[in-house]
């Protein structure tokens, strides 16, 4: 398993247009990819669960991905993160 964390930049936090690319990103891996914040969970390809998380700016959230290509996942996850969050 691999996995990074990082601080929310986006004054806005995750709203509904970087959650859609968040889960469309992690789609594109076989990998099972998570997102934790606020002591929770949720599966990073389901839209609906990211945006249930509530994140906030300020927020740390940790990517998990465990699987066959997690170090590649992790990878463009986090360069996802940092240009849009």
């Amino acid at each position: 398993m691999k996995e990074f964390s990082y601080i929310i930049k986006d004054e806005i936090g995750i709203h509904a247009r970087p959650a859609g690319l968040l889960a469309k990103e992690a789609n594109r891996f076989s990998s099972k990819i998570t997102i934790e914040a606020n002591g929770k969970t949720a599966d990073a390809t389901r839209l609906m669960a990211v945006m249930g998380l509530g994140i906030k700016a300020g927020a740390e959230v940790v990517i998990k991905a465990e699987g066959d290509d997690e170090a590649e996942a992790i990878a463009k996850l986090q360069e996802f993160m940092e240009a849009n969050l």
